[in-house]
């Protein structure tokens, strides 16, 4: 079992890391202020058309991730979670949580809505597998994940029969081999799926993580990467068998974990990007943290220009003495390698 466990001190890591000099730093290049209405959710980017698509709770607002101009602005949703996108469909999908739950279809290039899809109560994390070319969501308070060709009629198709889970999952990742992993919150696993023949075949723990909530795979190591809320970890399993290879100690309310260049990133409520990477001797250690913004707790990555989108927003303590969004203080911040000094 290769795993390590290290407290955060950037520097020191820096130096001690066998792999610290070859990997880039990575620091926050500008801000985008956007305002507006609404939370967030789940961040996708289209590295394609370099446009953002970022959840408001009761509507999605399509961004120039090079400009920060909106673009679009997606409304009719209750509860708008997260953004799958099928380029060769021409079509975007967003799950709805509110109500009965929904799956609101829109098209790539208008970006107007052509219809919606009855899903479940909580439709949550969703992604396009381009391996079975389909979409995937997952509802949390239904247990279950469901899936649906991009090209389905949103007038006269339904999604397909769900497939139960025992737990109430969060976020997922697909593989090559018709595999998909979900996270189950409230039963601390992760459960795998064989999605051809639409069962669950096991279920892993993440301990000593608890509470998994953001995912990202790598189909070449055969390996997923999980960020926990509890306790707060960063691991790294194996996906042929559940193997647990590292933990890492992160900050506090994870929600999304991403991969880009042979790093892995995880992004925290508590101001902090966590980014860590495997060493020359196999195991993995944290290469940096970077300091980002209250609440800048999920992400986005375009590969293509090696950017990272973080959605925040400035906070005040409420008359309940909880932090609460300032209105209109809405923004992107936009993370990249760090600048020659």
């Amino acid at each position: 079992m290769r795993r390590i466990t290290l407290p955060v001190w950037p520097l020191l890591l820096l130096f001690n890391c066998p792999l610290a000099h070859a990997q880039r730093a990575w620091e926050v290049l500008e801000t985008f202020q956007i305002g507006g209405q609404g939370g967030w959710d789940y961040l996708t980017v289209d590295p394609e058309t370099h446009r953002l698509f970022v959840p408001r709770t009761t509507h999605t607002m399509v961004i120039d991730a090079q400009s920060g101009k909106i673009i679009a602005d997606i409304p009719g949703q209750k509860n708008a979670h997260g953004v799958a996108l099928a380029p060769a469909a021409g079509r975007g999908f967003i799950s709805d949580g509110g109500g009965d739950g929904a799956i609101v279809v829109f098209d790539l290039k208008t970006y107007a809505a052509v219809g919606s899809l009855a899903a479940m109560p909580d439709a949550d994390g969703i992604i396009f597998d381009s391996f079975s070319g389909q979409v995937l969501v997952v509802s949390g308070r239904g247990k279950a994940l469901m899936s649906f060709k991009p090209d389905i009629d949103p007038k006269s198709e339904k999604i397909d029969a769900p497939i139960v889970l025992r737990g109430e999952p969060e976020f997922l990742a697909a593989d090559a081999a018709g595999r998909v992993y979900v996270n189950l919150m409230d039963t601390h696993e992760v459960a795998v799926v064989d999605l051809r023949n639409r069962k669950v075949v096991a279920n892993w723990p993440v301990a000593p993580g608890g509470l998994p909530v953001g995912m990202a795979i790598e189909t070449k190591s055969d390996r997923i990467f999980i960020g926990c809320r509890g306790p707060q970890k960063l691991i790294v399993m194996s996906t042929k068998n559940g193997q647990m290879l590292a933990d890492l100690p992160i900050g506090e309310s994870v929600d999304a974990i991403k991969l880009l260049d042979g790093q892995v990133f995880a992004s925290t409520a508590g101001s902090q990007l966590f980014v860590a990477a495997e060493t020359a001797a196999g195991e993995y250690a944290m290469l940096q943290t970077v300091k980002t913004g209250e609440g800048a707790r999920t992400m986005g990555v375009d590969p293509a220009s090696k950017r990272i989108y973080l959605p925040t927003a400035e906070y005040e303590t409420g008359p309940n003495g909880r932090r609460a969004q300032k209105p209109g203080t809405f923004m992107i911040l936009v993370v990249g390698p760090s600048k020659a000094k």
